[in-house]
């Protein structure tokens, strides 16, 4: 049995699309909590058919550089940070949708048997910093290439 903090890794990887993946790694009482929309998805089956049907998806792809040749549909994840330990885990990706839009996603991450099986997920939009509070901060923003 792998253990956790490679099973955890894998789903990330898998983010979003790749549906056999990360199905094949969800626990038989896998649940997924959107807070913010007040969503529980309970299943597999459910966590699927929400995937399949996203309205907002595209079949334009995009060539991922640093790697060997390989292109991928929007959206993207990219996996940023995985921490924890044991069978508790908090994953950062950012994600880019077809309409250009950013947000950073945190994933609390619960794994039971070696399997994922609670995801608690938050989205958050990019956002520009006041220029009131200019003086004590710095940006942490780096640069990123287009696709």
């Amino acid at each position: 049995m792998e253990d956790n903090r490679s099973v955890v890794e894998q789903y990330v990887a898998a983010l979003p699309a790749d549906l056999d993946t990360l199905t094949s790694l969800q626990h038989p009482d896998f649940v997924e909590d959107w807070p913010q929309s007040g969503e529980r998805i309970r299943g597999s089956d459910n966590f699927r058919e929400i995937q399949q049907h996203y309205p907002d998806t595209t079949s334009e792809t995009h060539r991922l550089v640093g790697t060997e040749d390989r292109w991928t549909l929007a959206p993207t994840f990219t996996p940023l940070r995985i921490v924890g330990a044991g069978d508790t885990f908090t994953a950062l990706t950012e994600a880019r949708y077809p309409d250009g839009s950013e947000y950073h996603v945190i994933s609390l991450i619960e794994v039971r048997d070696g399997l994922i099986a609670k995801v608690t997920t938050f989205f958050a939009a990019e956002f520009e910093a006041p220029d009131w509070r200019a003086e004590w901060v710095e940006s942490s923003r780096e640069s990123r290439p287009s696709p």
